[in-house]
């Protein structure tokens, strides 16, 4: 398995859980960390400052996928060969001029010495 296969199902992972986390959050401040006591800053069954916890992981994962994003860009360079035409380096078949005598000559159409219709 190569490098950038590794990356991408980790961008995918990362990407999964990064949607699962703004989904819990709620823009009007509801969400998960409302349902613990509506305060964020209560703590309620041991869970201190749930928004906060959400908004830190919102951030976390999002770098996280960004960091991923550029290394599996960077793999995927590095892993790249050269495929460039010998053409455009130089060393290749030169582009010249072929003299008339050197072309192939089309073929003389054959004639048929029975044929009834060569004008007799």
């Amino acid at each position: 398995m190569s490098t950038f296969s590794i990356f991408l199902i980790l961008i995918i992972i990362v990407s999964f859980l990064l949607v699962l986390v703004i989904m819990v959050q709620n823009p009007k401040g509801g969400g998960l960390s409302s349902s613990f006591g509506g305060g964020g800053s209560q703590i309620v069954g041991g869970v201190k400052k749930t928004g906060d916890f959400l908004d830190k992981s919102t951030w976390t994962l999002a770098t996280i996928l960004v960091a991923l994003i550029l290394l599996s860009n960077i793999t995927l360079i590095s892993n790249t060969t050269s495929v460039d035409s010998k053409l455009l380096e130089g060393s290749g078949i030169e582009n010249r001029q072929v003299p008339a005598a050197e072309l192939p000559q089309p073929a003389a159409p054959a004639t048929n010495a029975g044929d009834s219709t060569s004008g007799q």
